[in-house]
């Protein structure tokens, strides 16, 4: 039997929600039972997954709804950009949608920041659900509230913080996604282990076969996993004053490698797992871990069947584009780190040292 469970977002004003994880939720009539009562729905995807999922979802929120739209977008992260968005509030204005319309963000994480983008700023908000068929999505981009566009000069620079209602997160969307993007997703659960569950690191170096193999027991509870250590890090700093920013562990240099490539050429999740292995790096060059971590990240990420070379953009062309990352601070580059199994913390780090991680991995 697969896995199926439910963890909940504690947010104050009212603005708690839960994340539902399991098979067969899109059919299931109880996960769309309570929401926002409004005359109509849109359900916001792409032309990849439109064609598996959007009739079935827009036939069940039927039952719920009088009016039940479709707004289609290219896939991919290129198009994470100001015309896309634009095509959503398009379609909201040229159809007089009022203030109650929900927002249903049917796809993977590039849908879901931008659905949640638009519910935000239309009429100054809109509610929206997030309904992520992607396992990065399910495991991190759907849960939390953070939305936004990409900018030529940097990933997510144009956003909001703005939660979804409800996660509905059906296990049995994960059968038609590509291998990988199932890899891809994987970098995302991975880095729960190291910044917040030494426990789970474990648990998955012990059970990543079975989750390539797309065990749905193992997905189900690698989902759970991960939707807890979210939920109690959102719950403790929503709008990442300090804490959240633990969540972007590999991501400062991972952003680095999308914009610098453009966005599409490798996948979130790829640019995540290798600037995982750089961030252990630091972690090793400014004393606070082994050289035996840095080596346990790279073999977990390259058995995940990610990347663990960077691309060759330069040292200087990286640290111009890290200087546009939403923790540099007066100028100063600041990184994640790990501090010990487990534990993350947020650190400045010179520029000379980024350069040699940089030098050693093949990158300057």
């Amino acid at each position: 039997m697969a896995f199926s469970d439910t963890v909940r977002i504690p947010l104050p004003d009212d603005r708690s929600y839960e994340i539902h994880i399991g098979p067969g939720l899109l059919d299931d009539a109880a996960s769309w039972a309570g929401l926002p009562k409004a005359a109509a729905a849109v359900i916001v995807t792409n032309d990849t997954v439109a064609p598996l999922y959007a009739e079935r979802l827009r036939a069940r929120l039927c039952a719920v709804y009088a009016r039940v739209d479709v707004v289609t977008l290219p896939d991919g992260e290129q198009h994470k950009d100001w015309t896309s968005l634009n095509r959503i509030c398009d379609h909201l204005l040229a159809q007089a949608l009022d203030r109650k319309t929900v927002l249903f963000a049917l796809g993977g994480g590039v849908i879901g920041d931008m659905t949640g983008f638009a519910a935000a700023i239309y009429m100054r908000g809109v509610p929206f659900v997030q309904v992520p068929t992607t396992l990065l999505a399910q495991v991190d981009s759907s849960v939390g509230g953070k939305t936004a566009i990409n900018h030529p000069l940097g990933k997510n620079m144009i956003g909001a913080f703005y939660q979804p209602v409800r996660v509905i997160a059906d296990l049995d969307t994960l059968d038609t996604l590509p291998d990988r993007e199932l890899r891809a997703g994987l970098a995302e659960v991975i880095k729960y282990g190291p910044i917040a569950d030494a426990g789970f690191l474990c648990w998955i170096e012990d059970n990543l076969e079975a989750l390539l193999a797309r065990d749905k027991v193992v997905l189900g509870y690698a989902i759970r996993r991960s939707c807890e250590i979210k939920a109690d890090v959102v719950g403790q700093d929503e709008r990442e004053q300090g804490l959240r920013a633990i969540l972007n562990f590999g991501h400062t240099i991972g952003h680095a490698i999308e914009a610098g490539l453009g966005y599409g050429a490798w996948l979130h999740g790829e640019a995540v797992g290798c600037g995982m292995v750089l961030a252990a790096d630091l972690s090793h060059r400014l004393g606070l871990m082994p050289a035996a971590f840095v080596e346990r990240v790279r073999v977990l990420v390259q058995r995940a069947g990610l990347p663990v070379m960077p691309p060759k953009l330069g040292a200087e062309r990286y640290l111009q584009l890290m200087r546009v990352d939403k923790k540099t601070e007066s100028g100063a580059l600041r990184f994640v780190l790990i501090e010990a199994l487990g534990r993350a913390g947020l650190h400045a780090v010179p520029d000379a040292v980024v350069a040699e991680t940089l030098a050693a991995h093949g990158a300057a």
